[in-house]
């Protein structure tokens, strides 16, 4: 029996050691994540400004879209918190399947931080991923054409004016950057979206909105950035 109690306290402290010694390594590993690589490179690295061609491009060929630019910060080419401002507006006339219009057009912006991936943290590429947390407040006209009631043949229709929205949402993302020559970058990111909290008051669902796309659409989207170092 004595001999048992001995290989299970050797035992317990063997596991008590494992675990103590897991939570370290893992401890060790979130601090290095957070932690800036050292070398000679200031800390400070500047701003950059950024302009997305996709929304850009949606608003001239589609019945949606948005124009946005971004501010971000570089620290030490590891660290980029970025503000993103856009405005974003929807004119969708007569929907094929339920006949309604709808418009709207409002400002939203997103705040955020991504994380250079790569080990050459100062190359002329970057890896990133990042987190967003985006928020708009809009309106929405919304109107369906007279059509003939079935039972009483009299001309019908229905619409709201001025309906008040909000949409709060974050966005998982993934990109790349590359350098092209001097200041200019060329990037393009791949984005899960989230909605967390909205309002959409008399609607229930509005078909659009700024900042995030399509209710009903694909909750990834893709970003493709004009980017220059200032």
């Amino acid at each position: 029996m004595t001999g048992h109690k001995y290989i299970s306290s050797y035992i317990r402290i063997l596991s008590i050691s494992l675990l103590l010694l897991m939570s370290a390594t893992k401890a060790e590993a979130q601090m290095k994540f957070f932690s800036l690589q050292k070398d000679s490179i200031p800390v400070f690295r500047g701003f950059a400004v950024s302009f997305d061609l996709v929304g850009a491009a949606m608003m001239q060929f589609s019945d949606y879209g948005q124009y946005e630019g971004a501010l971000r910060i570089n620290i030490h080419d590891e660290w980029f918190p970025i503000a993103e401002i856009g405005y974003g507006k929807a004119d969708h006339e007569r929907d094929e399947v339920t006949g309604i219009t709808y418009r709207t057009k409002a400002p939203y912006f997103r705040i955020g931080i991504d994380k250079n991936l790569l080990n050459d943290k100062h190359g002329p590429y970057r890896l990133y991923a990042g987190l967003r947390y985006g928020f708009t407040s809009y309106k929405v006209d919304l109107e369906h054409e007279n059509f003939k009631d079935p039972a009483w043949q009299w001309d019908t229709g229905f619409g709201v004016k001025d309906e008040p929205c909000k949409n709060h949402w974050l966005e998982v993302v993934m990109g790349v950057d590359a350098k092209i020559y001097g200041p200019l970058h060329l990037g393009w990111s791949i984005r899960f979206k989230r909605r967390i909290k909205h309002d959409e008051g008399r609607i229930g669902r509005t078909w659009y909105i700024p900042g995030y796309g399509l209710d009903e659409g694909s909750p990834i989207a893709g970003m493709f950035n004009v980017i220059i170092d200032i």
